[in-house]
């Protein structure tokens, strides 16, 4: 092992300068046994650098390389593996765990050994040494670093690593000296036992002068004691100084240690004052209401739009006062707690005031309101009783109040009712309360006259036996409903009077319901001209054009007026016990403790419900009343009812208007779907006449008018997909019920019904080009040609029987195997017996039989779809191919025999043209 680190040292070491401390010959653990040498060395420069090298010999074995060097400061734990037994395995843990198995365990402790001093020697991070025996760990005296030339190879280990410790190295100074020295004895490096004896020489011989010179100054010693016992004298003085020095010192720092003491008892007290003047002038400015704003609170005129500013103002100024944020302790002072209980009282007063001037606004107004209605019920009981007078219709107009001067003088007041929302939400909500009941009633008397008017407008009547109030009672009725107003609880009392429904007459010009496919009631749909239907379509539309303006204007009102467009969650006590359609008001099933409404867009909602809760059921009446009056009308308000809530829900798809009219809508789209069940029903229920022909159905005629009148009102309509559903449920009906009169008929043939229904079916369908309906319409056309087809076959039959048999039996020959030309060698079916059949149809018996059919057929065609030429004309096609016919099974089966039929095709031409101007 010496000598490979001998030859380490000398070709890998030296090169780096560094220095070779320790090695061990390692494998690594758990492979195949290929050896290299992990080595301890030290840089001979400084700072000294501690490093593990990984050395190994290269594939031909000749020279050894370096492979991996590691620093040693990056060495974190040494693991022996056991401490007691025996076991040369170990573990160096640098950025990784590397495991090593030692050739033998002495040179892994000699290894460790050295780490461990390198460690202590030149390392401040300790390295952990793990399972290590702790006679291998010794410390090292704290010894200077040094340098050691590279040439001297020494090894660090055991015995060698002390004496190097000892080791000092000669200032420039010595080295001159030795150097001076070693010149003047000419043996001194060849023989250094000899140099050496007699440097010692010397070194006794300088002892001995040393001694000597000491033992010759010992006067000079006495001297020197003396001026030290002197020196001791002196000092003992100056620290008598010192020390009195240092009692005054003492004194005045207690003086200034007082005087310290009180300057900052001075600061301290300077500080508190500070503090105490801007805690006051805090309170002061931030808890001090000026008179004026006392004086508007308690005595503010809330009538005026000056007055209404003052109280605004003061009202905020108030709640700032009310709402400022104490610092600690503020809350114990008396005139804080004085001053609190002031502002209590004055918000409490004006909050009092306030509810109680808008609860007279809202009287005041439903006072004016249900005067101005009362005056419209006046008029129109008396232009009503006259049955002849179209003032009713025509004088009165039909719109709702305007409420925008009132929303306008109340919103004046909105700052007010955010103040009071905030700060008393009792009274707010009392007011909100007592406003929608107030609004309820006014709103629903304002509704039901107004569908009144527009019930009188539709039909020119009114209910008979209606009773309205006389001028004199209808002062004392608004008398008696506005004290009704009025009451400390803010609650109203009384019943509201509702309008009385109209009733349609009859009309006694109406077809019966048996004969009509689309009447629903009394009256017929095709009786009713079409200004009738645009006057109903336009009415309809302005009454919704009416009520989408009237309740867009009142949410409006009530979101600023109520300041409910700010999202936060807020509470109602509504405790209404009343349910109304499309929803109902959220209540407390706790006394006292408020429900939570998910955001205040429901809290609009739900007043709106309570407030215009009858415009749903006097919308209903009023479709109700449509639909009886023409079941024509359910497509006219299932087009503009769709508009409408689809506009409505492009603005906001929750908003009450949105959802009324969205409820209403399906109560039209199930009249539209009674509508088309109750056709479809009528389909199934028409009976025809056994002694009359058919012709066109009545179905059929009124699908043709449904469908016209249909795409002129659903044209770039929203809901055109329920219109053509409707289409194909209706045609699909048409078609089963077509076939099954047809087979019921007994008077007229089954081809002409199908023939003469599907043609006016399809010529419609041609006609109005309803998309959804191609597939049917292609249907219908062929039906009508097959049926005509047949039907012509049908009734043609065989105008040249005994001809017709003849051939037959001539084509029943060729078919069982007989050539053609040799058919005239038969004894039945010779030329004699062609020409005996030939002579018996001559062109006059021809033109009879032809005459007869023309008649038939005009007996059994229907004058309304004019398809007698059409008929007459495919019949005439039939003849001339029968006779086609015959004519080629002449030439091919009597060739040459110069046999031909006495009348030609121009003759049938002519005949058929003949008896066709004739008739």
């Amino acid at each position: 092992m010496t000598a490979i680190k001998h030859a380490l040292q000398r070709d890998i070491f030296t090169p780096n300068d560094e220095r070779l401390l320790s090695i061990v010959n390692v494998c690594k653990a758990g492979k195949k046994k290929r050896n290299c040498f992990l080595c301890a060395t030290v840089t001979t420069e400084r700072p000294v650098q501690v490093n593990v090298v990984k050395v190994k010999k290269s594939d031909k074995g000749d020279f050894y390389k370096r492979q991996t060097a590691w620093a040693l400061r990056d060495l974190a734990v040494v693991d022996a593996k056991d401490a007691v037994k025996e076991n040369p395995e170990f573990d160096l843990h640098f950025d990784k765990v590397y495991k090593w198995v030692a050739s033998s365990t002495a040179e892994k402790n000699t290894f460790i050994s050295c780490i461990w001093k390198l460690n202590q020697r030149y390392l401040r991070k300790k390295i952990d040494f793990v399972n290590v025996s702790a006679q291998l760990l010794e410390e090292l005296p704290k010894v200077a670093e040094e340098s050691v030339p590279s040439g001297e190879n020494q090894s660090v280990a055991g015995g060698d690593e002390e004496a190097v410790d000892e080791y000092q190295e000669l200032n420039a100074r010595e080295e001159q000296d030795i150097e001076i020295m070693m010149e003047g004895c000419e043996y001194a490096i060849s023989n250094a036992e000899a140099f050496a004896e007699k440097l010692s020489r010397e070194l006794q011989v300088l002892d001995g002068a040393n001694i000597q010179s000491i033992m010759a100054s010992e006067k000079q010693v006495n001297i020197l004691m003396t001026l030290l016992d002197e020196a001791l004298k002196e000092v003992d003085q100056i620290e008598l100084k010192l020390s009195s020095y240092e009692e005054m010192l003492q004194s005045v720092k207690e003086q200034m240690d007082q005087i310290s003491e009180s300057n900052h008892l001075i600061h301290l007290s300077n500080t508190n004052n500070v503090k105490l003047l801007s805690e006051i002038e805090f309170l002061v400015n931030h808890m001090d209401l000026a008179k004026g704003h006392i004086k508007a609170l308690q005595e503010g005129d809330l009538a005026s739009s000056r007055g209404i500013e003052a109280c605004t103002n003061a009202a905020d100024a108030l709640l700032q006062c009310m709402n400022v944020a104490l610092r600690p302790g503020h809350d114990m002072l008396y005139a804080v707690k004085q001053q609190q209980q002031r502002f209590s009282d004055l918000r409490e007063q004006f909050a009092r005031r306030l509810a109680s001037h808008l609860n007279n606004v809202f009287v005041q107004q439903f006072a004016q309101t249900l005067l101005q209605l009362y005056n419209r019920s006046y008029y129109l009981s008396v232009s009503g009783h006259d049955q002849s007078s179209t003032l009713a219709q025509h004088s009165i107009e039909l719109t709702l109040p305007n409420h925008h001067p009132f929303h306008r003088d109340l919103l004046r007041y909105a700052k007010l009712m955010e103040w009071l929302k905030s700060t008393d939400y009792g009274k707010y909500e009392g007011l909100t309360k007592n406003y929608m009941d107030y609004l309820s009633r006014l709103y629903e008397r304002e509704i039901k006259d107004f569908f009144e008017v527009a019930k009188i407008k539709m039909t020119g009547t009114t209910k008979e036996g209606k009773k309205f109030a006389t001028l004199p009672r209808k002062e004392s009725a608004v008398k008696q409903e506005t004290e009704s107003l009025h009451g400390s609880s803010g609650k109203l009392t009384g019943s509201t009077s509702s309008l009385n429904k109209l009733s349609v007459q009859s009309s006694g010009n109406r077809r019966s319901q048996s004969s009509s496919l689309l009447d629903m009631g009394n009256m017929s749909a095709s009786d009713l001209d079409v200004a009738d239907r645009t006057k109903f379509d336009k009415i309809f539309e302005q009454v919704l054009s009416e009520l989408e303006p009237l309740c867009l204007a009142e949410q409006d009102f009530i979101s600023k007026f109520f300041k409910l467009q700010q999202h936060q969650s807020m509470g109602t006590t509504m405790n209404e016990a009343d349910e109304m359609d499309g929803g109902t008001l959220s209540r407390s099933h706790n006394s006292g403790v408020p429900q939570a409404i998910s955001s205040e867009k429901d809290m609009i909602r739900q007043m709106m419900i309570k407030i215009f809760r009858c415009i749903e059921p006097e919308l209903n009446n009023l479709i109700a009343l449509g639909d009886k009056i023409d079941s024509f009308n359910s497509l006219y308000m299932l087009v503009k009812m769709s508009h409408h809530v689809w506009t409505a829900q492009n603005v906001d798809p929750a908003s009450f208007l949105s959802t009324t009219l969205g409820n209403v809508l399906v109560t039209v789209k199930r009249n539209f779907d009674k509508c088309i069940s109750n056709q479809i029903k009528q389909m199934e229920e028409v009976k025809i006449s056994k002694k009359s022909k058919v012709g066109i159905l009545t179905f059929v005629a009124e699908f043709e008018e449904f469908a016209a009148l249909a795409e002129s009102i659903f044209k770039n309509a929203e809901r055109r997909g329920d219109l053509d559903k409707a289409y194909i449920k209706l045609i699909r009906s048409v078609f089963i019920n077509v076939e099954k009169v047809a087979n019921e008929s007994q008077k007229t043939p089954r081809d002409v019904v199908m023939m003469e229904n599907f043609h006016r079916i399809f010529a419609t369908l041609s006609r109005l080009k309803i998309s959804c309906l191609e597939a049917e319409k292609k249907e219908a056309k062929q039906k009508y040609t097959d049926h005509l087809q047949s039907y012509v076959i049908y009734s043609l039959g065989q105008p040249l029987e005994k001809l017709n048999h003849f051939f037959e039996g001539v084509e029943a020959r060729v078919a069982q195997g007989i050539r053609e030309e040799e058919v005239s060698y038969q004894l039945a079916f010779n030329k004699q017996e062609l020409r005996k059949v030939i002579k018996e149809y001559p062109g006059k018996e021809v033109k009879k039989g032809l005459d007869n059919l023309y008649k038939k057929v005009d007996k059994h065609l229907c004058e309304e779809e004019n398809l007698l030429q059409v008929v007459w004309h495919s019949m005439q096609d039939e003849f001339i191919r029968q006779y086609k016919h015959f004519e080629g099974l002449i030439a091919r089966c009597y060739p040459g025999s110069g046999v031909t039929m006495e009348f030609t095709i121009q003759d049938i031409l002519d005949y058929c043209s003949s008896i066709a101007q004739s008739h």
